[in-house]
């Protein structure tokens, strides 16, 4: 393992993460018990295995946000008792998650949509000619938004100290004089491999650069230092953090916000409003963060991130760490045992990783393969290209600019429409690939079943025939 991975692993957080940890017990999830039917006959308990699309609300996220239900109301301006005990509950979920990261005193915690929205928020409020800089195996919700700046797009790196000196080499050549950002991943959505974001951090500082960190798979695993890390910001979403969906955050540096437009004009981000004699209209925004928040807020959204902080941070992320690597080993370990099956990674097998894990199977397309997975074993997984098309084709070993789409095609390259004999030349046939992923409420009977699944369904075959019906793959009726 290289050392600027394993300082990665360490220093994911103030708090390093103790090998010797005591595990936790899965933690209540909404959905444990939710029973789906089979086509072979009779119904299993649901495997939820798609923790990197959107993970189950904790049960605890779901019981706060019900009790407060009742005293709902709305934010900032209203003089009622309940207004104003919503308005107390949004700011102080705003010092919860700025607990949650570790975030600097004059950090501003800015509530959004989505990473997503986080992200293009922050590409909106780029300084006139900033240089961005950011590699092709970011998720495209961190790398599309920066359009409208000066793109530098790095190739893949296949070990953490390649992609420190690509960044550095970047670095090296840009404008020293104007303003530059590097957009980099905690966690990958499709390997779940850890990004070296502290090395990264200091290669962007010296050369003048500031780096804002995609949180969307690390925070939900690993505790996220702002100050640690020494990112300048840092991006995540509600529903990969077991809160329900519809709220994220963006934290981190003021100035670029402060002087920004504000990402959405209208009531809440204004001060002062008044009408001018030629017929115009001026405006003082705030500079705060309410300068980002226009409009009504989606005040339980916002809560729902805050009781999920508080959640993972009571229970301790030590011993949920050390459960999620146990259930990784297991993944990793029953799929080894199956030579069929190729792990993708771009780091290599011993790299720290999260519970995200893509592979392909021999002989397979991928999509048949996890509707197999689903219609036969109950067991949810995702296939396709997981919203981060450079990164897959290059695991995958075709170019990163083939276009494709998520999902099942109607007849990629190679394959057939009617997929129930799968095709035989190998791996290059399915253009897509499967994802397992879970977390802090997967039960170890999950994992025990998709590992079962896999090894029956390579070696027996599927047991129902498949089809592709708009763009899926779905069991024959």
């Amino acid at each position: 393992m290289s050392a600027s991975l394993n300082a990665t692993a360490e220093h994911a957080s103030a708090d390093a993460v103790r090998a010797d940890a005591v595990c936790v017990e899965p933690l209540s999830v909404l959905g444990r018990d939710v029973t789906v039917p089979l086509v072979t006959g009779g119904e299993v308990t649901y495997a939820a295995l798609d923790y990197a699309a959107s993970a189950p609300a904790l049960q605890r996220v779901w019981d706060d946000v019900a009790a407060y239900a009742p005293y709902y109301g709305s934010v900032h301006r209203g003089a009622g008792y309940l207004s104003q005990l919503s308005t107390d509950l949004f700011e102080q979920s705003r010092v919860t998650v700025a607990e949650f990261l570790d975030c600097r005193p004059a950090d501003q915690v800015i509530f959004t949509r989505s990473t997503t929205d986080s992200l293009n928020l922050l590409a909106a409020a780029l300084p006139a000619d900033c240089q961005v800089f950011v590699f092709e195996t970011e998720h495209h919700a961190s790398l599309l938004p920066w359009a409208d700046a000066r793109v530098t797009y790095l190739n893949a790196p296949r070990t953490p100290d390649e992609a420190i000196a690509t960044l550095e080499r970047a670095l090296a050549g840009r404008d020293p004089h104007g303003p530059a950002l590097v957009c980099v991943t905690g966690a990958s959505n499709v390997t779940g491999e850890l990004w070296p974001v502290r090395e990264l951090a200091a290669a962007a500082h010296a050369h003048g650069a500031r780096i804002v960190l995609d949180a969307a798979q690390l925070a939900p695993h690993h505790p996220v230092s702002v100050r640690e890390l020494d990112v300048d910001w840092v991006a995540f979403s509600g529903h990969k953090l077991y809160a329900p969906f519809g709220s994220g955050v963006l934290a981190g540096r003021a100035d670029w916000l402060r002087e920004a437009e504000p990402y959405l004009a209208g009531g809440g981000a204004s001060r002062k409003v008044a009408r001018r004699e030629d017929g115009g209209v001026d405006v003082e925004w705030h500079t705060t963060a309410a300068r980002h928040e226009a409009g009504s807020p989606n005040v339980i959204g916002v809560y729902s991130i805050a009781s999920a902080c508080r959640a993972l941070t009571e229970t301790g992320f030590e011993g949920l760490v050390a459960r999620e690597r146990q259930l990784i080993a297991k993944v990793r370990e029953g799929l080894a045992g199956v030579p069929e099956v190729r792990v993708l990674s771009l780091f290599g097998d011993d790299s720290p990783r999260v519970g995200v894990i893509s592979f392909v199977v021999d002989g397979w397309n991928s999509s048949h393969f996890a509707a197999a997975l689903s219609a036969e074993y109950g067991i949810g997984v995702r296939d396709g290209l997981f919203c981060a098309h450079p990164l897959v084709r290059t695991l995958l070993g075709s170019e990163p600019q083939t276009q494709g789409e998520c999902g099942a095609p109607e007849a990629a390259p190679g394959e057939r429409s009617e997929v129930g004999v799968p095709p035989a030349e190998g791996w290059g046939r399915s253009l897509n690939a499967i994802r397992v992923s879970f977390g802090a409420g997967t039960p170890d009977e999950h994992v025990d079943r998709f590992v079962r699944a896999v090894r029956e369904l390579v070696a027996d075959g599927a047991k129902w025939s498949y089809r592709t019906e708009e763009g899926r793959c779905v069991p024959v009726s």
